[in-house]
């Protein structure tokens, strides 16, 4: 991937690690630092600003990125920061986090597939040494022999119906208290024939049941068809 060189481009920080780029004729893109320099993981433009190289993040491949242009708040993802993801895949997104969580952070990557896992060793952790991967299910939280230490989030990006189960059993294993979960609700792994704004919201329900707080639902149209995103803390200290 060439570099584009963009000096003296406007880039604003909206969280820490996170900046907004003006990219010209009226268009806006996040980005963060790039980790490792000079490398691209899939594809995406990496930027030189004011001696600064950058990566940007694109909200089509990234339900992250998505979330935040749709008015994701306080994620908790963060410089130094300890991620629990699940769900890596190829690593497209947990690239975005490695960035942001920087050199004083951990991003512990559960993959179940064999295949996929391969391709975030190759593209991702072979060149940043605060990603974690770990090849096992989601299902088996106990058998992350890796994972040492509380965690201040986790992120849940799994397609299957019962993922906001996966993901409080997760928690529940080694979310600190106060911790934040991000969960990616798949409206159609979960129940093809319901509106997929009802399947969110009947998961953020299932949360509150469960002791968490919720924080934000946001629904990720356009960038992404029957996804939402429900941000909420767990534990005594997270009302």
């Amino acid at each position: 991937m060439m570099m584009q060189d963009m000096q003296g481009t406007d880039i604003e920080a909206i969280a820490e690690g996170i900046y907004r780029v003006n990219l010209g004729g009226g268009r806006i893109g996040l980005a963060t630092r790039n980790m490792a320099k000079g490398i691209s993981v899939y594809g995406e433009q990496l930027l030189e600003i004011d001696g600064e190289e950058y990566r940007l993040w694109d909200p089509h491949r990234s339900k992250f990125a998505a979330a935040l242009l749709k008015g994701l708040k306080d994620s908790n993802i963060r410089p130094g920061a300890r991620i629990l993801y699940l769900g890596a895949s190829t690593g497209t997104t947990v690239s975005h986090v490695s960035d942001i969580v920087g050199g004083s952070g951990v991003v512990f990557a559960v993959e179940v597939s064999h295949r996929v896992a391969r391709e975030l060793m190759e593209h991702v952790s072979k060149f940043r040494r605060n990603v974690v991967p770990i090849l096992e299910d989601a299902r088996n939280p106990d058998a992350y022999g890796s994972v040492f230490g509380t965690i201040d989030v986790v992120y849940c990006d799994i397609a299957q119906p019962d993922q906001s189960e996966i993901a409080m059993q997760n928690c529940r294993r080694y979310l600190k208290e106060g911790g934040t979960l991000l969960l990616v609700v798949k409206a159609r792994s979960i129940d093809v024939l319901k509106d997929p704004k009802q399947v969110v919201r009947e998961e953020a329900g299932r949360l509150q049941r469960a002791g968490f707080d919720v924080k934000q639902v946001i629904y990720l149209e356009p960038f992404d068809k029957d996804h939402g995103m429900i941000l909420a803390t767990y534990g005594r200290k997270s009302s």
